[in-house]
């Protein structure tokens, strides 16, 4: 196996790209952490996050409109005076200057000037967008757009966060998250050479700023990585599979490491991660294998013992049984759907 070490800058932080060392395999795309790995960081590079499409949106007077549900991250940054939101089958929510929201799959929505107001159709654009009265100073600005993730592992941007995320200003948030907030209030509010790359660059910010928070909204995480990374005795389970994720784990192991009982150990990863730590790993490594295959040139063989399997037989009976079809059919529909990466997997059973 032909791999580069990767070294990150001085003070880059632990895990893919910081302090410490992981190695990388260019022809499949796999990372390979060291026993510093931080399993949030590799989630987020397999995600590749950015900012697809960020726009204006102001208004004035009475207004509303009514968008479809669209398989893509949402995001909106209120930059003056305020507007009300409606999830389908949610209470109207009031999003005021400062607040940002995130919907990780947007649903139906709609969006107004008061609640209850009448809403027309719209239909998701780039260009920016003025609602009501055309003339005018408008009395409402936002930021708003989509976020771009790796299609093909987005189920586990869903893994990390609720329905909705709203961070308020008026919680009086002092963290990075709101001095993020603030740069992109400034920059939207300048005409600076190069503005739009430095706000692209924010956005991306804002993104892993708003995932990584300990609290959503004023409540708590919901089951996943991040609950489980917050959990001390989790999060060092959790760093040792990612760190060797070929590795033949057991729960006793994991548990030992996690200095809780089995039992324990059991009942609370799945309680925080929702779902059992072998489980876990199960999906990490079919997550790992998928982008892969999508990126292509490499064998079973090869790819299976990248990932921890003994053969391509146990691989292909593995992400058959996780993924629903065999791996050549999954590469195979993703290079038609032009999601794939150059090249073929060869051996496919």
């Amino acid at each position: 196996m032909r791999t580069v070490l990767v070294m990150g800058p001085p003070g880059a932080g632990p895990g893919i790209g910081g302090q410490g060392r992981s190695s990388y395999n260019r022809k499949s795309g796999i990372y390979y952490g060291s026993s510093r790995m931080d399993p949030f960081c590799a989630v987020i590079d397999l995600l590749r996050p950015h900012a697809a499409i960020s726009k204006p949106i102001t208004g004035r007077g009475d207004w509303g409109v009514r968008y479809a549900a669209h398989d893509a991250p949402g995001f909106a940054l209120v930059l003056e005076g305020g507007c009300w939101l409606t999830l389908d089958g949610a209470e109207p929510l009031r999003l005021t200057a400062g607040d940002f929201l995130l919907l990780p799959s947007t649903p139906a929505f709609a969006m107004a000037s008061r609640p209850g107001g009448a809403c027309i159709p719209a239909s998701p654009s780039s260009n920016a967008v003025r609602h009501g009265d055309p003339d005018g100073a408008p009395d409402f600005r936002m930021l708003g757009g989509s976020f771009a993730i790796e299609r093909v592992n987005a189920p586990l941007l869903l893994t990390l966060l609720p329905r909705l995320v709203h961070i308020r200003a008026a919680e009086g948030d002092t963290t990075r998250l709101s001095r993020v907030i603030d740069l992109i209030r400034d920059e939207c509010a300048a005409d600076r050479p190069g503005g739009a790359m430095i706000l692209d660059r924010l956005l991306d910010v804002l993104l892993v700023e708003a995932l990584r928070r300990e609290t959503i909204g004023g409540g708590t995480l919901p089951a996943g990585l991040l609950a489980g990374l917050h959990d001390p005795a989790l999060a060092k389970a959790l760093r040792a599979m990612h760190a060797d994720f070929r590795a033949g784990w057991t729960v006793d192991r994991l548990a030992r490491i996690a200095g809780l009982s089995r039992s324990a150990f059991a009942a609370r990863f799945m309680e925080r991660v929702g779902c059992a730590p072998i489980d876990y790993l199960a999906r990490w490594r079919m997550a790992l294998a998928k982008h892969a295959l999508c990126r292509g040139g490499t064998s079973l063989d090869r790819l299976a013992a990248e990932i921890g399997y003994e053969s391509a037989s146990a691989f292909s009976t593995a992400f058959r049984r996780h993924v629903g079809c065999p791996p050549g059919g999954f590469a195979r529909a993703q290079r038609h759907l032009g999601r794939g990466g150059s090249g073929s997997v060869r051996d496919a059973r």
